[in-house]
């Protein structure tokens, strides 16, 4: 794993189809008190107390298994030392050569429990208080006054997590988890209106060479600059995402082929021409798919992607839609 996703500011895990782990980030394993070997290959339920075993199998594994993801699950984790972690989890499942997989999000929830139980014993606190006839006015207000600030940190600290889990810490922009959560709007509201809409993934040309050459941090300041062109240079409308490594993908809302091809020379032109600091120069190969009536969300990424490998057999530095891959 990439040293950032290591230190994601958040715990990350992969299983396969069996449950057994397949991938660990530091960050869970610095919560847990595990080693990377004292996981990887074992079954997800080691860290798992008979309640939280139940909970896997009567809502975990069947609602990932027919709905493909599982969002803001509440559950408790058991440290090597055998003391619970209560954990907010969201997942997701997805096929990588050839593999099931399911990537697991965890947030750790003691601080936010610490609050709820704060508020928890205030509320009761200003119910014995109201039950006295004598309560003093001044003391009332200020338990109302603790009440309203523990509720507004609260609410800080929820919109803080869900912002923390939708972006990507390296470039700013949306990560994948928030992408997919629009791109699914968006089928909704094309199933109840027509509207068009495409979709574009985009690769950096040769990025490895860029690694290789310059070293990871000159490599991540490509990655910064061309999600900053891409974000400057998008309609106000259209959602621009990291989707992994070197490769973004971007929603098109309301945009049909031509549109969405104009689009892409735009954003490819901007990319070749935009001034880099070290690399002498920088290009972006791109595929776009329009979806259609007979499309669903796995398809027409499949369609742009097919559509993307051509532009790189093209030569690269070119923007393809799939209708030329299919003609």
């Amino acid at each position: 794993m990439e040293e950032r996703f290591k230190n994601a500011p958040c715990g990350f895990l992969s299983i396969d189809y069996e449950g057994y782990i397949v991938a660990v980030n530091d960050t869970f394993l610095i919560e847990m008190n595990y080693e990377q070997d004292e996981l990887v290959g074992k079954h997800v339920e080691i860290i798992c107390r008979p309640p939280a075993r139940m909970i896997f199998h009567s809502y975990f594994y069947p609602t990932i298994h027919l709905y493909g993801r599982v969002r803001e699950l509440f559950v408790k984790l058991m440290k090597k030392s055998g003391e619970e972690v209560p954990f907010i989890l969201s997942a997701r499942c997805f096929e990588a050569e050839a593999a099931y997989r399911v990537d697991i999000v965890m947030l750790p929830m003691i601080k936010r429990m610490e609050y709820e139980q704060v508020l928890r014993q205030t509320k009761v606190k200003v119910e014995e208080i109201l039950k006295e006839k004598e309560v003093a006015h001044q003391e009332l207000q200020a338990l109302y006054a603790e009440i309203k600030e523990k509720k507004i940190e609260l609410e800080n600290m929820n919109e803080h997590l869900v912002v923390l889990s939708n972006t990507d810490k390296l470039t700013n922009i949306p990560n994948r988890r928030y992408f997919h959560h629009k791109f699914d709007e968006i089928v909704i509201e094309y199933e109840k209106t027509q509207q068009p809409f495409s979709l574009m993934m985009m690769d950096i040309d040769h990025f490895k060479r860029v690694n290789d050459r310059y070293g990871h941090q000159i490599g991540d300041q490509v990655l910064i600059q061309v999600a900053a062109i891409l974000f400057e240079n998008l309609p106000e409308n259209a959602v621009v995402a990291r989707y992994g490594g070197e490769e973004f993908v971007v929603l098109l809302p309301g945009m049909s082929e031509n549109d969405a091809m104009a689009t892409a020379e735009i954003l490819k032109d901007n990319i070749q021409h935009a001034h880099w600091d070290i690399v002498n120069r920088m290009t972006i190969s791109a595929g776009i798919a329009t979806f259609t009536e007979d499309d669903d969300p796995y398809s027409i990424i499949t369609k742009a992607d097919q559509a993307l490998y051509l532009s790189k057999e093209r030569g690269r530095n070119c923007a393809t839609h799939f209708n030329m891959v299919s003609s």
